[in-house]
């Protein structure tokens, strides 16, 4: 197939690598319906995929990786800055010119007998201002497939990149899917990714949070944006005014959930409508009236399907009934459909678990890998913003910090100011679910949950979160923690969660737009509990309820400040001024 470029950058790498790793043969992916059809076709008559019943889920396919590679690895993820100390102290780090050595020798002459797959894809709408373009080689029709869900792919990116350099280059091998030599590499200076033996969707969809995040958290420092690890929702109220609000929280902590949100039923009825403009990626600029405008630089969902259901997330689960790649989840043979732990009450009597085996009827093991993922396009979810495409974004008016802290956290606080706020977004802390690797209700710091995705030194990070709000001015997004998981001396969750998340949204809102009152304590702005809508909760939540999911215990904050002290430490003497004055601010408030 002839090349859909004449642009020399993009010819003289691609000639490189293909010198590199021998393919048999080069294909450019166009975009084209047509072309995608047919690696369809050509992934299941290899077996690389299977597809699904047509009537039930049309477009949909089934994909199984190896057991040996299932989830990101964060300890194969490596940050190659030309110093160790540009990477920082939460980055595994590598000597850049050895590390690409060590990538080269591990992919050389491994496309032979395979084809080497050249995708041109847009981060962001194509015509976004804000938009960013790359190019990743793959070896695999799944990668492929998988981008052209999540990404914005085909010949109209080479159009845009024109004959320019600036395009990100991400380079995939599959090799032997070896873990012992799997690495996840960002050269951020040389606008470089490479990924190596692996198969599985976050180490080698290139476009997610290896580009999106920890490429272009750098990139956002260099050029003056934000690249966070955020969901963006609207909420439009009844009178028909849409606020926008980004919010970031570490894994399981429902952030799907929230980006997906019903509202309750007393808020359906007044006429309140809530919209996804994302669920994990908020690339943030300023716009020209000096707000912060958020896109999301993705075009599909890349879901963990165990838990989702028709009551955890309605609107997730439709997204994923057409055209959709399911990894890792059980093959329901009774229909040809999928199913996994969660989906229903009742598992199917006939199936394959997720590595391909038969499921007997008496099996302790799941039949769905606990990431076991769907990656299904964007335009299928139900409640999707109207400004998805919109290529300026949309004007941020919160944002939002959040984990699960059992007694610590109340339901929801505001910050005092954007540099209290920069604050409390690098103190985020969550405590361990039975979904990580480990002990259970361990505290785990994760700032603005970009601890495995920052690009760089973190406390450079913190500063350039100071530095946008000194552009942004008295136009900065007010700036909230919130803690649905706060638990009584029962150990039950007190907050109903799900959809009533939206009362506090609701609050948050009327904060910004200063309609509502909050008493300041220790930590912050607190609302009053009156002011929070429990409105048809009763039974559930009372004011009583509501006061303790409030209050504030000075011994468990003198508790943490040591937790965020540790942290800080790390950082020899590199976290901004500003940060470590609010900490010294926070620890004489609880003393």
């Amino acid at each position: 197939m002839a090349n859909l470029t004449n642009n020399k950058s993009i010819l003289d790498w691609i000639g490189e690598k293909v010198e590199l790793v021998t393919p048999d043969n080069i294909v450019w992916i166009d975009g084209s319906e047509e072309q995608l059809e047919a690696l369809r076709a050509e992934a299941c008559q290899t077996g690389e995929m299977i597809k699904l019943n047509e009537e039930k889920l049309p477009g949909c396919y089934l994909h199984r990786t190896k057991p040996n590679d299932v989830a990101r690895v964060e300890d194969r993820t490596l940050i190659c800055t030309p110093t160790e100390e540009e990477a920082g102290p939460t980055n595994h780090w590598k000597e850049p010119s050895e590390c690409y050595k060590m990538l080269y020798d591990i992919a050389r002459g491994t496309y032979k007998g395979r084809t080497m797959y050249v995708i041109p894809y847009s981060m962001g709408p194509i015509d976004s201002p804000f938009a960013k373009f790359g190019i990743e080689l793959t070896d695999s029709i799944y990668v492929v497939l998988n981008m052209a869900i999540m990404t914005r792919v085909g010949k109209a990116v080479l159009d845009k990149i024109g004959d320019s350099d600036e395009w990100i280059r991400g380079f995939h091998a599959k090799c032997d899917v070896d873990p012992e030599k799997r690495w996840i590499v960002q050269f951020p200076q040389d606008n470089t990714i490479i990924s190596v033996n692996s198969a599985y969707g976050g180490n080698v969809l290139l476009g997610k949070k290896c580009f999106a995040l920890r490429i272009a958290s750098y990139l956002g420092r260099n050029e003056g944006w934000m690249a966070e690890h955020m969901l963006i929702l609207g909420i439009e109220n009844p009178q028909g005014e849409t606020k926008y609000v980004c919010a970031a929280f570490p894994s399981a902590c429902g952030k799907t959930n929230l980006a997906m949100l019903i509202p309750p039923e007393g808020y359906r009825k007044k006429g309140y409508k809530v919209f996804t403009v994302g669920d994990d990626i908020s690339w943030l600029n300023i716009g020209p009236d000096g707000r912060l405008y958020a896109i999301n630089p993705e075009n599909g969902f890349f879901g963990v399907a165990p838990g989702t259901n028709e009551k955890s997330n309605f609107n997730a689960l439709e997204s994923t009934k057409k055209n959709t790649i399911f990894t890792d989840v059980c093959h329901n043979l009774e229909d040809n459909t999928v199913w996994w732990e969660g989906l229903t009450k009742d598992r199917p009597v006939k199936a394959d678990d997720w590595k391909g085996n038969p499921w007997p009827l008496d099996s302790k093991e799941k039949g769905a890998h606990p990431n076991s993922r769907f990656t299904a396009p964007t335009v299928n979810c139900p409640c999707l913003s109207p400004e998805f495409e919109n290529p300026q974004g949309v004007p941020i008016s919160a944002i939002v910090f959040g984990g699960r802290r059992a007694k610590l956290a109340p339901l929801v606080y505001q910050s005092r100011d954007w540099n209290h706020g920069v604050f409390v977004g690098s103190a985020m802390a969550s405590e361990t679910t039975a979904a990580a690797a480990g002990a259970v209700g361990v505290v785990r710091s994760d700032p603005m949950a970009m601890l495995p995705f920052c690009g760089y030194n973190m406390a450079d990070y913190w500063g350039h979160w100071i530095e946008m709000g000194k552009k942004l001015g008295d136009k900065a997004p007010k700036i909230f923690n919130v803690n649905w998981f706060r638990k009584d001396s029962e150990g039950n969750f007190m907050w109903p969660g799900f959809g009533d998340n939206l009362r506090v949204l609701d609050w948050i809102i009327a904060r910004c737009d200063g309609k509502v009152d909050a008493k300041e304590t220790e930590i912050g702005y607190v609302p009053y509990a009156e002011d929070i809508n429990i409105e048809g909760l009763e039974g559930e939540v009372s004011i009583d309820s509501l006061n303790e999911m409030l209050s504030v215990d000075k011994e468990l904050w003198v508790e943490d400040t040591k937790r965020i002290q540790e942290l800080y430490d790390k950082f020899n003497g590199r976290v901004p001024a500003e940060l470590v004055e609010c900490h010294e601010t926070l620890k004489k408030n609880v003393q």
